[in-house]
């Protein structure tokens, strides 16, 4: 290769950097979808007064950031910096972290003002499309980060596959909320802010790149 920053870099072969750009590639793809997502997400939650699809709509913009972050990482220079890649892979972490103390809020304003959830035909659709869609994403962008030794590519698939973790269970819990069970909703809010705490902390150490 004629940039010598890759005969700086063994690991940086063609391979490597093909990679690279497919990673980058991914996460503009996911991008689009995410935007998409959580417009929908967040309009069907709001009609719907769900905590839930609230919280998953608002999980989207997460994963947007978390998908902008690996794109700034594998662009021109970054591509070969192991300081872009610390960088990257702490504000990937960060972006897990932003989620959680929003829905415990909601949750608290919605049970103090007697909110309850109602059946939501978009709300529903929405979330079955990514819970078909996002494990094929957060899985290629995890193998892409055990490839590259890029934790912040791996958290980012990680973010997919919670993504539609939280899909299903947003499903679920309009479902029961359906059968009358309006607590499933809150509940079901309130596990994906813990969820969301325990992988920032697993991407902050760089957990995601090896598991």
């Amino acid at each position: 290769m004629p940039d010598q920053r890759v005969h700086a870099h063994p690991a940086a072969s063609a391979e490597w950097l093909r990679a690279a750009r497919s990673a980058r590639a991914l996460s503009v793809a996911t991008l689009a979808w995410l935007g998409l997502e959580s417009s929908l997400g967040l309009w069907a939650g709001f009609g719907a007064h769900s905590v839930a699809l609230i919280g998953w709509g608002f999980s989207a913009l997460v994963e947007a950031a978390a998908s902008l972050i690996v794109v700034w990482r594998f662009t021109g220079s970054r591509t070969l910096s192991p300081g872009a890649e610390s960088r990257a892979r702490r504000a990937v972490a960060m972006s897990f972290w932003v989620l959680a103390p929003y829905l415990v809020v909601h949750v608290a304003y919605d049970l103090d003002a007697g909110h309850r959830a109602v059946p939501t035909s978009l709300g529903i659709a929405v979330t079955a499309v990514s819970l078909v869609s996002m494990p094929a994403l957060g899985l290629a962008k995890r193998r892409l980060g055990r490839w590259l030794a890029s934790p912040a590519t791996a958290g980012e698939g990680t973010q997919n596959l919670i993504c539609a973790a939280m899909a299903g269970g947003v499903l679920a819990g309009l479902w029961l909320n359906a059968a009358g069970w309006w607590w499933a909703d809150p509940v079901m809010a309130v596990a994906l802010a813990l969820v969301a705490v325990r992988e920032g902390r697993r991407a902050w150490h760089g957990d995601g790149c090896c598991h």
